[in-house]
């Protein structure tokens, strides 16, 4: 058969059909593996880019105050940043230690304390069960120390890339935008950009009302707890302030060991202390909380809790940690690419 007559065949151009879409299915598949194998690279970015986020917004204000130029702006809040962060580990770093050291010595009393007071209700068989499987467990982790300096190290080292991939990014954010929006299509490009624009207010929004919840409840739950008596008051707020970048499930993870070392006091100190957690919780939820998505996004709490849970399953403890800046950029990406541009609803970003 003549080329020509075969391109007028209908079968030729079935045939056409079923290879393009073959090859589009086996593209389609192709990047969603790489994509699943880089995954914990793209969460390195994802993390780099929210740093530089950190930068630029420090390097703007900077530069509303004083009259300098973009680098230099840039170099102070690179310096400004790690001097706070030194400036910490030099002043509190040796109370933190002796407050952490005091919360491994006193956790063997609180588990004590526990057994002893679910004993008295009749819960003693199966508080055995759980406290020796907690043991157990608490064994099996310290043999694998060795393991674990090995999992330091690597996050050290990827500390470091994501520190300097960030101030790349922070020097000239311009460079790195416009190279993106050429990879999409001329009808696109807009709509893209403007997705970028959102994404980074939302997320510097997040970032400067996330800096004050944390410090919040940090001095909160410091404060109640030594009102209390509570041992290592000061380092078990200062854990409570880091998890509570974690939504939902940081302020409960963070009361799990102020609970056992208020069982080394008394089982009354250990109800106080839930009832503590509980009321900042309801703070945090209630007022704290309304004013980070004021300033960010308002995204469901439900959909930050599945997305805690779904980072968690996908990426590890760094998507866990990068739950709650990933759903709001996802967040508003979603609402300006597909349901305003898309599929064209008036919706308020």
């Amino acid at each position: 058969m003549e080329p020509a007559q075969a391109s007028e065949d209908p079968r030729y151009w079935t045939l056409s059909r079923i290879a393009v879409a073959a090859v589009m299915v086996i593209a389609i598949f192709g990047v969603g593996l790489l994509l699943v194998r880089l995954s914990s690279f793209l969460m390195l970015v994802f993390a780099a880019v929210i740093l530089g986020v950190v930068f630029d917004a420090i390097a703007r204000a900077i530069c509303s105050f004083l009259p300098i130029g973009r680098a230099l702006s840039l170099g102070i809040a690179v310096i400004l940043l790690l001097g706070v962060f030194t400036s910490a580990l030099i002043l509190f770093g040796a109370q933190l230690t002796s407050q952490f050291d005091a919360i491994k010595q006193s956790l063997p009393d609180g588990l004590e304390q526990l057994q002893a007071f679910l004993s008295r209700i009749g819960l003693d068989h199966a508080a055995n069960g759980i406290l020796e499987q907690g043991k157990g467990s608490l064994s099996a982790a310290a043999s694998k120390i060795g393991t674990y300096m090995i999992a330091i190290g690597n996050g050290v080292t990827n500390f470091v890339l994501v520190f300097f991939a960030a101030i790349f990014l922070a020097a000239d954010p311009a460079v790195y935008r416009r190279g993106f929006l050429l990879l999409m299509p001329d009808r696109a490009a807009q709509v893209a950009d403007e997705g970028l624009k959102d994404a980074g207010r939302g997320l510097t929004g997040w970032m400067k009302g996330q800096a004050v919840s944390s410090v919040v409840v940090a001095i909160l739950t410091s404060a109640g707890l030594t009102l209390l008596g509570v041992p290592s008051a000061g380092g078990l707020g200062v854990i409570a302030g880091l998890l509570d970048v974690i939504p939902m499930i940081g302020p409960v993870i963070s009361g799990v060991p102020a609970v056992l070392l208020a069982f080394t006091q008394s089982p009354a100190t250990a109800l106080w202390t839930v009832l503590l957690f509980v009321v900042i919780q309801q703070l945090q939820g209630n007022f704290l909380q309304p004013m980070i998505q004021k300033q960010a996004v308002d995204v469901p709490p439900a959909v930050l809790l599945f997305t805690v849970v779904a980072a968690g399953t996908l990426f590890g403890a760094l998507g866990v940690l990068l739950a709650a800046p990933l759903t709001i950029a996802v967040f508003v990406l979603v609402k300006r690419i597909y349901v305003k541009t898309l599929l064209g609803k008036d919706v308020k970003i």
